[in-house]
């Protein structure tokens, strides 16, 4: 019982970094800011 839940914990916070990763300006970048008329996101420290 302790091993199931433990890879499930374990799924449950993969699942997460994954899906942080799919997301512009995440992390350090600190958020989106805005986007460019061409559709970019400009992240709230600058960078494209």
């Amino acid at each position: 019982m302790k091993k199931l839940a433990l890879i499930l914990f374990m799924g449950t916070l993969v699942s997460f970094y994954a899906d942080a990763g799919r997301k512009p300006c995440s992390g350090s970048k600190g958020g989106i800011s805005h986007c460019t008329a061409g559709g970019k996101f400009v992240c709230n420290d600058g960078f494209y």
